[in-house]
């Protein structure tokens, strides 16, 4: 007897090769076939005679094939099926093409149902490649109807997914309700087994919204439960009090003076958040969103000094050696020697800080050197550094992990290295990740694991800052990252200078080649950035292979150019980088490995190559690799499409600056998962489609977060414990 839990291989007319054909799509079981959703439909609602069929209208008909033949035509060698239909109101010639295999599937006189577009042609109003089925006893399910169409892959086709999916519905009967009856009331949701009927088999349109909807709703609803209980678990742990007394607050007031540029008030009020957190005994979990360029490391450098002007450790983390190399050469010029400097210091008063409060800037006039008691530390694959005492030593990592152990290093800074079992600290109280969506959950809470903290008799472990240059929109943030706190750096720094940005036109191209030798000339280095590593015969895109090759022998010979793309080896593309940050390559040209977090002062020119292939938010992400330094920078965008909404989207960038609007524009016209980092999220498909819902997003984190503090562990909710388990196993939350 058939249930949801019956392996596909004992599902009756399957053999090996659908078998293997499923599985692609992640189906295994009975079950899976029912939550293997359509992510769009085909409307062939509209049922007509013939006499009453439009040109131009997609339209239904119920009739008799007359007549069916295969012709072969000469000109382009072509197979066309063509058959006769006729109703009772008249005939219409139904046409398909390189399918000479219809001629065995319909017969003359047999009934059959025909679902397509009405052209015309010279033998009058014709339907072009139609969806057929036979009229029989089953009922229709391809044609005359709201019409499901599901993800394929080759060789299983829709057709064929709506004709197995079909006699399994029943099972839908068989599915628990694991959504409480509350939630189901107040969202006026269909239940559980009706929605599964009606997203595969709609009456209608309105009732396979409907059913989208309340799935789409679960999906959210498990993920926002999953990552709160995630947070409880989090906030069970113990972490130091760092008091932000007297002493601390006077040396961030002496830090914040040495700097030679105003917070902005967005720093302000995410540093004095992460201050707050950090006096809490229950650890920190927060996420620092902020724009390219808006001052995220230094807001991380004052929760740092925060901690170790508390007598404890922090440790940076980083995806790349040339990120943590950056780093550590921000720390020491930060924590180095300061001269006499202006009139800035944090002074906030005790609040939530929302944008309504702000922190006052107090005059000061400071003289401080804290590179005495501030040892910063380097720690990757290749190498081993320590600043101390005004110097940059090289150190042997066995030396530098038995200081880190003894907790003489205060701040490490590094790669994946730090997570290795050999790096213990003695009092770690803080931890930085720096573009946390490239590291794993487990690989961030690793860097928490090897840790001595022993505080009056309790383990605890240290307050987590994970930071991103990705913007993303408040509604994707909640969902993707539910466990974290938020602050967003949404304003840049006054006086940063804008940068001017051009799309190109085919005609002048020689011009921007121009202007790039000029910058060139006067000592500056450029970005190209190519959307494929090599030539596509199937995308006319310029690749990075071809363009490096163009630019190296055709149009730069004289110049040094490089080449950067995703296939390289992780040492190959360091040493490349290395050599762009040391000025021996002018020209790199790249693929989009670039986008986050490259710091190279001296690159004035980014140019985009097939820029209408990438979304605004992450041509925004290209662009803020330039315009790093003291010189005015430019991005320029080649395009061969003449498209009008290409041209519309690409002005927007021209013409906004601010990262968190732009990302905003690519959820309406791109959707969720164009956006940088999102993509990579594990996301399911419906869950996808409903990150622009603000609406139901805001409606399944606060059922969630009802439930959840009701009852965090879900005792009362046995099915909802059930069904979050199996949801998590089939995704990964990155």
């Amino acid at each position: 007897m058939l249930s949801l839990n019956t392996p596909i291989e004992k599902l009756p007319q399957i053999g090996p090769v659908y078998i293997q054909k499923l599985r692609k799509l992640g189906i295994r079981t009975a079950g899976d076939l029912l939550f293997h959703f359509p992510f769009r439909y085909d409307d062939f609602s509209d049922v007509k005679k013939i006499s009453d069929a439009e040109v131009g209208e997609i339209v239904s008909i119920v009739g008799k094939i007359i007549d069916i033949r295969n012709i072969r035509t000469r000109k382009k060698r072509m197979n066309l099926t063509e058959a006769l239909i006729k109703d009772d109101s008249g005939m219409i010639k139904a046409i398909w093409f390189n399918q000479p295999f219809l001629t065995r599937n319909l017969r003359i006189n047999a009934n059959v149902s025909l679902s397509g577009k009405v052209v015309y042609a010279q033998e009058g109003l014709q339907l072009s490649n139609p969806a057929y089925e036979l009229i029989g006893k089953k009922q229709i399910i391809h044609t005359g109807r709201f019409v499901p169409v599901y993800h394929e892959t080759e060789g299983l086709s829709s057709k064929w997914l709506r004709a197995y999916i079909k006699p399994l519905i029943k099972l839908a009967n068989e599915i628990e309700e694991y959504l409480p009856y509350e939630i189901i009331k107040r969202q006026k949701f269909f239940g559980i087994s009706e929605a599964i009927r009606q997203i595969h088999f709609p009456a209608d349109e309105n009732k396979a919204e409907t059913a989208k909807r309340r799935l789409a709703f679960d999906e959210l609803f498990l993920i926002q439960i999953y990552m709160l209980t995630q947070k409880k678990k989090w906030q069970k742990n113990n972490a130091v009090k760092i008091k932000f007394n007297e002493e601390v607050k006077k040396e961030v007031k002496k830090f914040i003076n040495s700097l030679p540029f105003k917070l902005t008030n967005a720093q302000k009020i995410s540093s004095w958040s992460i201050i707050k957190d950090l006096e809490k005994s229950q650890p920190m979990n927060r996420l620092l969103e902020g724009d390219v360029g808006s001052g995220k490391t230094l807001v991380a450098f004052i929760s740092v000094l925060t901690v170790i002007k508390s007598g404890y450790q922090t440790a940076l983390m980083s995806p790349t050696e040339i990120l943590a190399r950056q780093h550590f050469g921000e720390a020491v010029k930060r924590f180095g020697n300061y001269s006499k400097t202006g009139v800035h210091s944090l002074e906030c008063k005790n609040s939530n800080l929302d944008k309504t409060n702000s922190c006052r800037l107090k005059p000061e006039l400071q003289i401080i050197d804290i590179s005495k008691t501030t040892t910063v530390a380097l720690l990757t694959r290749s190498e081993s550094k320590i600043y101390e005492s005004n110097k940059i030593k090289k150190i042997s990592k066995n030396k530098l992990l038995e200081k880190i152990k003894n907790g003489e290093i205060n701040f490490l800074i590094g790669t994946h290295s730090l997570i290795q079992e050999k790096v213990i600290f003695k009092n770690l109280a803080l931890s930085i990740v720096d573009e946390q969506h490239r590291f794993g959950i487990d690989q961030r809470a690793k860097i928490n694991s090897n840790v001595l903290n022993i505080k009056d008799g309790l383990k605890t472990v240290p307050h987590l800052l994970s930071m991103t240059a990705t913007p993303i929109p408040r509604t994707l943030a909640l969902t993707i990252y539910g466990d974290l706190d938020l602050s967003i750096l949404d304003e840049m720094p006054k006086g940063r200078q804008k940068i001017i940005t051009k799309l190109v036109a085919p005609a002048n191209r020689e011009l921007a080649y121009q202007f790039i030798h000029d910058q060139i000339k006067k000592g500056r280095q450029v970005f190209v950035i190519c959307p494929l590593i090599e030539e596509s015969d199937i995308l006319e895109v310029k690749s990075a292979t071809e363009e490096y090759e163009k630019l190296r022998t055709k149009i730069y010979p004289a110049l040094n150019i490089g080449l950067l793309h995703g296939k390289m080896k992780p040492k190959e593309k360091e040493e490349v980088m290395q050599k762009f940050s040391d000025q021996k390559i002018d020209i790199l040209v790249s693929t989009s490995v670039i986008e986050v977090g490259i710091d190279i002062q001296n690159a004035t020119v980014m140019v985009i190559e097939g820029a209408d292939r990438f979304g605004l938010a992450q041509l925004h992400q290209f662009r803020g690799r330039v315009g790093r330094g003291k010189h005015q920078s430019f991005c320029f965008l080649f395009t061969d499409s003449t498209s009008v909404k290409t041209n519309q989207r690409l002005k927007a960038l021209i013409k906004s600056s601010n990262g968190f609007d732009l990302a905003e524009q690519d959820l309406k016209i791109r959707g969720p998962g164009e956006l940088v980092g999102v993509r990579q999220s594990g996301l399911p498909d419906l869950a996808m489609a409903s990150l622009s819902d603000f609406d139901l997003i805001k409606n399944a984190r606060q059922e969630a977060e009802g439930i959840i503090e009701e009852d965090s562990e879900l005792k009362k909710y046995p099915r909802l414990a059930e069904k979050l388990k199996m949801f998590t196993k089939k995704i990964h939350f990155e």
